[in-house]
C-alpha cells in the first residue's frame, strides 16, 4: 500500500515534513480512505496520524552562535576602494622612486604621511611633486 501522497497531504495540512510524519499501522485503512484536509486533522486528532518529536538544537540557538565577529561580511566602501587603491599605487612607486633617485629617509617617512593624508590626488600629482621635491633635496 502506498501511502506517499497522503504524507505529502498530512505533512502539508499539520504543517510539518515528510519524515516528521507517522501513520499508525493499525489504522492505514482509515488513512488510505482520508481525501481532505479536514479528514487528516480529524485522524491527528484521533490518534491515526502522529508526529516525531522535534530533536536537536532549535534554530534560534543555532543562529545566535554563528553571530562571531570572523564571520561578518561587509562591503567595502567604493570611496575606502579608491583610496586603498591609490595608496598602494603611490607607496610602490615612491620605493622605484627611492631605488632610482637618492632620497633620505626621512624625506620618504614625510612623502608617506602625505599619501596616507590623501594629499595627491593621482599619480600624476604625485610625480610633479616629487621632482619638485626632489630638486629641493638635491641642492
Amino acid at each position: 500500500m502506498n501511502l506517499r501522497k497522503k504524507k505529502v497531504l498530512a505533512a502539508k495540512t499539520l504543517n510539518f515534513g515528510k519524515n516528521k510524519i507517522i501513520f499508525v499501522k493499525s489504522r492505514l485503512d482509515e488513512i488510505k480512505e482520508a481525501i481532505t484536509k479536514q479528514d487528516i486533522r480529524d485522524l491527528h486528532n484521533e490518534g491515526a496520524i502522529l508526529i516525531k518529536n522535534i530533536t536537536g538544537r532549535s534554530k534560534k540557538i543555532r543562529k545566535n552562535r554563528r553571530k562571531g565577529s570572523g564571520n561578518i561580511r561587509k562591503k567595502i566602501k567604493d570611496r575606502k576602494r579608491k583610496y586603498i587603491l591609490l595608496t598602494r599605487e603611490l607607496r610602490n612607486y615612491l620605493k622605484e622612486w627611492r631605488k632610482k633617485h637618492e632620497i633620505s629617509f626621512e624625506s620618504v617617512k614625510e612623502i608617506r604621511k602625505r599619501i596616507k593624508n590623501k594629499n595627491f590626488k593621482n599619480k600624476a600629482n604625485f610625480n610633479e611633486y616629487l621632482k619638485i621635491f626632489n630638486i629641493k633635496w638635491t641642492n
